[in-house]
């Protein structure tokens, strides 16, 4: 039986393990999944690092937007480690001010308290319109975000805000990469993929 390859998942903000469940199941029978934990750090050099730490001398990886950030960093720490790389629903860029300020009122709202009140925000940017009424689907994006919690949160929204611009080195990615993204991501909509 041949060896399955392994596969790190890189989650995006205020998500975890249960962000992969669909792929890491339809993946069984070809990979080894293993989801890192990018709850602890404030800065994306330092979740590549941790990420670096955990996971196999070789290994493919995919990142879901703060996840790709980070795996544009575990690029520029480790590219010879990485086999294969899926970038996903993610941008190369440095935040714009605009999203730097949205960022900061939701870090606000946060400090206040008033965690709770961040994913509803959050949610239509997340999501699109026409899954906003999804019961099942909003409350697995809600229940991700209270296992994350508010000082992951702040954690996060710090090292996503203070992240390089990634651009100048994406012509050093010499494995074969794939990006991809929704054609109605708001985010980080096709033009910033392509």
């Amino acid at each position: 039986m041949p060896q399955k390859a392994p596969l790190v998942l890189l989650p995006g903000l205020l998500c975890d393990r249960a962000l992969w469940r669909g792929q890491i199941e339809a993946l069984a029978d070809i990979a080894e999944p293993w989801v890192a934990d990018l709850t602890h750090d404030d800065t994306v050099a330092a979740m590549a690092q941790r990420v670096l730490a955990g996971a196999p001398p070789r290994f493919a990886l995919a990142g879901l937007s703060m996840g790709g950030y980070c795996a544009l960093e575990v690029m520029r720490q480790a590219p010879e480690r990485v086999e294969r790389l899926a970038l996903l629903d993610t941008s190369a860029r440095a935040d714009t001010p605009e999203q730097t300020s949205r960022r900061r009122g939701l870090i606000e709202l946060a400090e206040k308290g008033e965690f709770k009140g961040v994913t509803p925000r959050l949610l239509p940017l997340f999501l699109h319109p026409a899954r906003l009424k999804d019961t099942a689907l909003t409350g697995a994006v809600t229940a991700m975000a209270e296992r994350v919690g508010k000082d992951a949160f702040l954690r996060q929204q710090k090292a996503i805000m203070s992240r390089i611009d990634s651009r100048a080195s994406l012509g050093r990615i010499a494995c074969p990469t794939l990006v991809l993204c929704g054609r109605e991501d708001q985010l980080t909509p096709p033009t910033l993929h392509e």
